[in-house]
């Protein structure tokens, strides 16, 4: 018998000695355990969320190919492995660069994809142009635009010289709409 007054035909929620009674114990064990499975759930998941945000983007040198075979003006398009493969992407984790030589032994890279859609752009040595042949997209030797749908100038690689090697320092390929 308890010592509270509780209204007819509803049990007190502690007896005499201060203690849950079954239906109460049975109420807060059912909540805790919700709140222990809504936590084991959404953990993973906000931890899914927010790794982009603290994850570094993978970047490597690459070497690309002797100093000599790269002629003073020239525009010569190399293939290297993809900073951010995934284990199972094959030949396609190759891509590839646009390296140019200046008149002064100068280097600059640009990345082959174009800012519109990510297509392949292609140089034309006679207009001195890079032009996406998809949608139109055409940019300078230096990469800016010059007309078409592209938002941003080509994406530009830091180069360097090392033990005789061109060497362009990739990350995973930036492609923005």
């Amino acid at each position: 018998m308890t010592t509270d007054s509780a209204p007819p035909g509803q049990a007190s929620s502690t007896d005499s000695a201060g203690q849950l009674n079954r239906r109460d114990f049975l109420l807060k064990l059912t909540i805790g355990a919700s709140a222990f499975a809504a936590a084991v759930i959404a953990i993973p998941f906000v931890g899914f969320l927010l790794a982009p945000f603290f994850e570094r983007q993978p970047q490597a040198w690459r070497a690309v190919g002797p100093v000599s075979g790269f002629k003073a003006g020239t525009t010569v398009r190399v293939s290297f492995v993809d900073a951010s493969p995934l284990p199972w992407a094959g030949v396609v984790a190759r891509t590839a660069a646009w390296v140019r030589r200046d008149a002064q032994g100068a280097f600059v890279a640009f990345s082959v994809n174009c800012t519109h859609f990510g297509c392949p752009v292609q140089w034309l040595p006679d207009a001195a142009l890079y032009m996406c042949p998809c949608h139109g997209g055409v940019y300078y030797a230096d990469g800016t635009v010059a007309a078409g749908p592209p938002p941003r100038p080509l994406p530009q690689y830091p180069v360097r010289v090392r033990n005789g090697q061109v060497e362009i320092r990739t990350s995973p390929i930036p492609i923005t709409t």
